[in-house]
C-alpha cells in the first residue's frame, strides 16, 4: 500500500488531497499545526481507516523527520495561505515557505523518501501580464509569498540534483472551493455579512486570474506525480481562461442575501502592494501529460462562491 505524508494535510487543499488519496486507497498521514487548517475538514476523510494525524509544526525538524518516516511520497502544501499578511509579519513566508520547505526536503532526505511534490504558485512569474510557460522566469516575484515560493523551487531543484530525490512541482493559479480559508470570495463575502450596505473591494476590480478549483487542483497534483517523466518535473495547473475580480464580486453579492449591496472599487490595478494585478499561465505541458482541469476559472468561481457563500451566511 502506497503510504503518503501530507505536510499542511488539514488545510484547504491539504484536506481534499487527503480524501483523493484515500478514495485511491492509499495510507494518508496529515501533519499540520492546525494554524489555518481545521480538524473538521478531515471528517470525511477519518472514515476510510486509514488516515493518521499527527500534530505538529513544519518548523520543527525533528518531529517532521520522525513523523515521515517509512512513507514513499511527500506532499508539501504548508505555507502563508495569505499572501497580504507578509506585508505585517515580514518572516513569516520566509518561515512557512522557506524554512519549512527546506525542512520538509530534508525530512525526506533523511528518511530515503524518493518523492517529494510542492505546491508552488504563478507568483513565481512576478508582474506579467503575458502568458507564461514553465521555462518563462525572466521576472521576479514581487511579493514575499512570491518570493518564498520561488526559493522552494530552488530547494527542490538543488535536492533532485544533489540527493537523488524526484521531484514534482506545480505552479497554481488560484486555487477556490469548499473549506476555502483565505481569498477574495471569503473576503468578499465575509465583508458583506459585517456590513450588508456595501462591498469595497481593494484596487478598480479589472484584476484578473485563473481560478482553479480545489478538486481540479488536487487531481492535477497527483497526476503530475504519476505521469512526470523526469527526475525534476514543473507544471503550471489551472485553467487556460481567467476571471476578474469585478466578475467575482458580482457573483459575491447575487449569492449572498444582499442583493442590493452596493460595489465600491478602490482606484489601484492592484490591489495591494505585491499583488500581480494581470496573471496568465500556459498549461499545454500538463495537458501533454494527460491532464486537463474540469472546470473554466469562471465556473470554478461560481462553484466556489455558491459553496463558500454557505459555509458564510449558513
Amino acid at each position: 500500500m502506497v503510504s503518503t505524508f501530507v505536510v499542511g494535510g488539514a488545510g484547504f487543499i491539504g484536506s481534499h488531497l487527503a480524501e483523493l488519496l484515500l478514495e485511491r486507497g492509499y495510507h494518508v498521514t496529515v501533519f499540520d499545526n492546525f494554524s489555518v487548517g481545521k480538524e473538521e475538514f478531515l471528517e470525511g476523510a477519518k472514515a476510510s481507516g486509514r488516515l493518521t494525524i499527527v500534530r505538529g509544526d513544519a518548523l520543527d525538524l525533528d518531529a517532521l523527520t520522525k513523523a515521515s518516516q517509512g512513507h514513499s511520497v511527500i506532499f508539501h502544501l504548508a505555507a502563508n495561505p495569505e499572501a497580504r499578511w507578509g506585508l505585517e509579519r515580514t518572516r513569516l513566508d520566509l518561515e512557512q515557505g522557506t524554512i519549512a520547505t527546506y525542512n520538509a526536503l530534508e525530512a525526506a532526505r533523511l528518511n530515503g523518501i524518493a518523492n517529494f511534490v510542492f505546491s508552488s504558485s504563478g507568483t513565481v512569474y512576478g508582474n506579467t501580464s503575458k502568458p507564461c510557460a514553465e521555462t518563462d522566469l525572466g521576472s521576479l516575484p514581487i511579493s514575499l509569498y512570491g518570493a518564498s515560493k520561488f526559493a522552494g523551487e530552488a530547494l527542490v531543484a538543488s535536492y533532485v540534483e544533489c540527493f537523488k530525490l524526484r521531484g514534482t512541482i506545480c505552479r497554481f493559479g488560484n486555487v477556490v472551493g469548499p473549506r476555502g480559508t483565505h481569498g477574495a470570495i471569503l473576503d468578499f463575502l465575509k465583508k458583506l455579512k459585517a456590513h450588508p450596505e456595501y462591498l469595497d473591494v481593494l484596487g478598480n476590480g479589472t484584476q484578473s486570474k485563473p481560478y482553479l478549483h480545489v478538486t481540479d487542483c488536487v487531481a492535477g497534483l497527483v497526476h503530475a506525480l504519476d505521469h512526470g517523466p523526469d527526475a525534476l518535473n514543473v507544471y503550471n495547473l489551472g485553467p487556460s481562461d481567467f476571471t476578474s475580480v469585478k466578475k467575482i464580486a458580482d457573483m459575491c453579492v447575487a449569492a449572498s442575501p444582499y442583493k442590493n449591496a452596493r460595489i465600491e472599487f478602490g482606484e489601484s490595478s492592484q490591489g495591494w502592494p505585491g499583488d500581480v494585478p494581470t496573471s496568465r499561465i500556459i498549461v499545454d505541458k500538463l495537458a501533454s501529460a494527460g491532464f486537463r482541469v474540469r472546470y473554466t476559472s469562471d465556473l470554478a468561481v461560481e462553484m466556489a462562491v455558491r459553496s463558500v457563500a454557505s459555509e458564510v451566511f449558513g
